[in-house]
């Protein structure tokens, strides 16, 4: 942002928005930072209309601002509450002091903030905005002199400045040489990839006991050492260790430009073989599209291509040695500092991997079940007097497995003591490590409707955008929004930051399970077909 000649300010514009509003209290997808002159009747105009165009809630100057206001702290929270920082360095982009204090706040807000910087180096080289040489660095000296001869100006600000101008031109970004056309789109693309990723990784706001968890496995991963360091989390299903695992990603992911979040191996490469998972993995980290067609090609590009990149990537739930040696088969397939971190239910896949820390994620002790067991149940972190000893009976049923106490609380959430009984007495028949059958009594509590969505989800609707599913079950009067909410209020099933569906996979287990018991040996016969093979099959036998 940059004053006019007259010295009026110029104001931003937010795409989608009314030109009364103000910016306080507003929020941005894309914050634009350049320099006028030379961009603004050009490439800027044409970048924001393709990110408006793509939907996407962008910021650049324009009418927005109540005249009068005091501009300069106003856009500096813009630019904090943009997700995704655009510097467009330009020729003169230097001389302006709007533009360089806008640049030195969007390089504090990717350190402090995990906010994204992506710079466009707009007919200007990376190494003259570096080291402010040539074209750029002519006119930011001019700059700098004309400021040094101002008694007012403090000399601290050049450094700001210059260290901002140092570290933006180490940042992988785009250079503006050839056709705009093309690199508009490129970087709406780029963008809403990033937005689609919403940066932290979903999980549950009614943790408990996870810190104490995050603090030992962080010892591990963020030890500051330049090594590149494979971490283990093992322990049984519905445990917590995806929910682990992604909550140290969270906290670390920022110190990586490349970055991937692998979720359900075990499902994936059941169903879509590995070489898929690659292509994944090849996408997150180099942006690149169906790279690979077998695993052997995917393995040798993986090993090749990553060794120059300091990655960060969570394999959530693997089951298989060969999956690891496919997508993260030894250290020195990545740059120094890197991290991978693997969630297993078995152990040996650990040991076989030789992971450098190993750690063992164990069941909650009864004050953490209990508490967040009345998170569920009660929406406080202790039941009622008059449901202690029930509450008691019930959490000692669960062995501690958080998702059996998310669900179990959920089911009797607002049911009085006669059903809290009746409830507890179905539980004790089921032993403790047959977690599926104790899982079974939620779902045998919904109605038909309810049910109906339940094991749709479980077989085909995994990560799908929940509106597009509901407008089958709408015309099969399932009414889906009473549904939808009906199985997210008993922990059945969550909605993601992108309307996905989102299962635990012990859920998902034991929804595909009743339908395979609808006729055990006939897949023919049963009410849904997910497996590709069995529905090959029962096509080509109804011929």
């Amino acid at each position: 942002m940059e004053t006019n000649s007259n010295g009026s300010s110029l104001s931003p514009t937010k795409a989608n928005d009314g030109a009364s509003s103000s910016l306080t209290g507003s929020s941005y997808e894309v914050f634009l930072s350049f320099r006028g002159p030379d961009t603004r009747h050009g490439f800027t105009d044409h970048l924001y209309k393709g990110l408006v165009d793509a939907g996407i809630d962008a910021f650049k100057d324009d009418d927005e601002l109540r005249h009068g206001e005091d501009i300069r702290p106003v856009l500096m929270k813009a630019i904090k509450s943009s997700k995704i920082l655009i510097p467009i360095l330009s020729e003169t982009y230097g001389t302006s002091s709007w533009c360089l204090d806008e640049l030195v706040q969007m390089m504090e807000g990717k350190k402090n903030n995990k906010q994204i910087v992506l710079p466009i180096f707009y007919k200007v080289k990376p190494a003259e905005v570096r080291y402010q040489k040539g074209r750029f660095g002519k006119a930011f000296h001019e700059r700098e002199s004309h400021l040094l001869e101002r008694s007012s100006f403090n000399p601290t600000t050049l450094e700001k400045w210059k260290s901002a101008l140092d570290e933006v031109s180490t940042l992988r970004g785009y250079e503006a040489d050839g056709s705009e056309v093309q690199l508009v789109k490129s970087i709406v693309r780029e963008v809403l990839n990033e937005l689609k990723k919403k940066f932290e990784l979903d999980i549950s706001k009614n943790l408990v006991g996870i810190d104490v968890h995050v603090k030992k496995v962080m010892e591990f991963v963020d030890n500051k050492s330049r090594d590149t360091l494979f971490v283990g989390i093992h322990g049984m299903g519905g445990i917590g260790k995806t929910t682990l695992a992604k909550a140290i990603y969270n906290k670390i992911f920022n110190q990586f430009e490349h970055r991937s979040y692998i979720a359900d191996i075990r499902e994936s490469w059941k169903h879509n073989g590995i070489h898929y998972i690659q292509n994944q993995l090849i996408y997150d980290i180099l942006k690149l599209k169906n790279e690979v067609g077998n695993e052997d090609e995917g393995t040798k590009f993986i090993s090749s291509r990553f060794k120059s990149k300091k990655v960060l990537i969570l394999l959530d739930d693997v089951d298989n040695i060969v999956q690891v040696q496919r997508l993260a088969g030894n250290h020195d397939w990545f740059s120094s500092g890197s991290r991978i971190i693997i969630t297993t239910r078995n152990k040996g896949v650990l040991k076989e991997s030789r992971v450098d820390h190993n750690y063992e994620h164990e069941v909650m002790d009864y004050d953490q079940s209990l508490i967040l067991f009345s998170k569920h149940a009660f929406r406080k972190d202790s039941p009622p007097s008059e449901f202690e000893d029930l509450t008691c009976e019930v959490v000692s049923t669960t062995g501690g497995l958080p998702l059996s106490l998310e669900v179990f609380g959920s089911l009797l959430c607002g049911k009085n003591s006669t059903q809290w009984i009746n409830t507890i007495k179905k539980l004790k028949r089921v032993p403790h490590t047959e977690v599926q059958k104790k899982l079974k009594i939620s779902y045998e509590a919904l109605d038909y409707a309810q049910k109906q969505i339940f094991l749709d989800i479980a077989c085909f609707f995994i990560g799908t955008d929940k509106r597009i599913a509901s407008y089958m079950w709408d015309a099969c009067d399932f009414f889906p929004g009473e549904g939808i909410e009906a199985l997210i209020f008993m922990s059945l099933i969550k909605v993601g930051n992108d309307h996905e569906l989102i299962m635990h996979d012990h859920l998902r287990d034991l929804g595909r399970e009743i339908v395979r018991q609808e006729n055990q040996r006939e897949p023919r016969y049963r009410s849904r077909l997910w497996d590709y093979e069995e529905a090959q099959k029962v096509l080509k036998e109804a011929k």
